[in-house]
């Protein structure tokens, strides 16, 4: 009889031949383990050097979960969220394939929960202990789920009493009393710092102060946590103009445009930014910003080689209207 390391074939006259096969798996798995072994030592020290040790073992033998798993929780050390996810969602997908240990499905599953803790998303995070569980229960993963139970708790009381919040900040907005209105949005973003919308009222009530910083700050975050959202730019453009920082301002506008062709306020206030930004009387300061932008650099350096490039840039009102701002006052020179 064939040995495990044998494979038999069938020959063209019918005969039986044995062809003995190398054992280059079990050599390579033999390798993967080394470089795994490599890896947990490192891990402690150095978790660059742990993870190059992994990626060498799950190269020689992919097939084998434990790599993965301890590369995934490397990256989780790191704060590297995304790649741990990554690497745990295709641990489970390779181990249900080769009939991996499910203690080992179930800490993958973990793992994952584990990154969406980190993040405080709770509701992510008590969905992936839940599937741990249902691959493994142990004490651990019924305390965890417990735990982010409790933590899911205090997050929706929360989201609630952020809502409150928001809502007398809109009040008291209405009222025309602004500075009781940022009070109240700040304590609502404090109990919800994605809620972008929040951001904007405030905004709105700096503005009102004439806080024309405070409130391009807060139009920024607002843009930074939900950048299809228009009033965000709208918000962000007047505070710009209001600082005279019109280039600025025309792309605020610009980009509020684009997201809803149909907002007059954009088209109207981008068109002001655009004339005012051919004002020679310009602040200098404009001037200087504009002119420190590296896209205008890269156009200027372009336009010294080759003139006849500047055409295709001003097909874009903003730059059009920036270029302008620096030939009127002098900055540059059209060869």
């Amino acid at each position: 009889m064939a040995s495990k390391s044998e494979q038999v074939f069938s020959g063209s006259q019918g005969e039986e031949t044995i062809y003995r096969r190398v054992p280059e798996e079990k050599s390579r798995e033999a390798e993967a383990l080394r470089e795994k072994e490599l890896g947990n030592e490192a891990y402690l020290k150095n978790k660059d050097k742990a993870i190059k040790h992994y990626e060498k073992a799950i190269e020689l033998d992919p097939k084998d979960i434990a790599s993965r798993l301890n590369r995934a929780a490397a990256y989780h050390a790191q704060k590297e969220f995304d790649k741990c996810i990554e690497d745990c969602k295709t641990s489970i997908e390779v181990g249900r394939e080769n009939n991996a240990d499910l203690k080992q499905i179930a800490k993958a599953f973990r793992f994952i929960g584990n990154c969406y803790k980190d993040q405080k998303d709770y509701e992510e995070a008590l969905k992936y202990y839940k599937l741990s569980q249902s691959e493994c229960e142990t004490e651990e993963i019924v305390k965890m789920i417990k735990e982010a139970g409790k933590q899911l708790e205090e997050v929706e009381k929360e989201l609630k009493q952020s809502l409150v919040e928001k809502e007398k900040g809109n009040g008291f907005f209405k009222q025309g009393n602004f500075q009781q209105a940022i009070e109240h949005y700040g304590e609502a973003i404090k109990r919800n710092p994605k809620d972008a919308k929040v951001f904007s009222n405030r905004a709105a009530a700096y503005f009102k102060l004439e806080k024309y910083q405070e409130a391009l700050d807060d139009s920024d975050k607002c843009i930074e946590l939900d950048p299809t959202f228009v009033k965000g730019y709208l918000r962000k453009g007047a505070s710009l103009k209001c600082l005279k920082r019109m280039s600025e301002a025309a792309e605020a506008y610009n980009k509020a445009k684009e997201l809803d062709p149909t907002n007059e306020e954009a088209k109207a206030e981008f068109d002001k930014c655009i004339a005012e930004t051919g004002d020679p009387q310009v602040d200098p300061e404009e001037i200087e910003r504009i002119l420190n932008e590296p896209k205008i650099q890269k156009i200027i350096k372009e336009m010294k080689a080759e003139p006849k490039s500047l055409l295709k840039h001003l097909q874009d009102p903003v730059i059009a209207g920036k270029m302008q701002t620096l030939l009127e006052n002098g900055r540059i020179t059209i060869p």
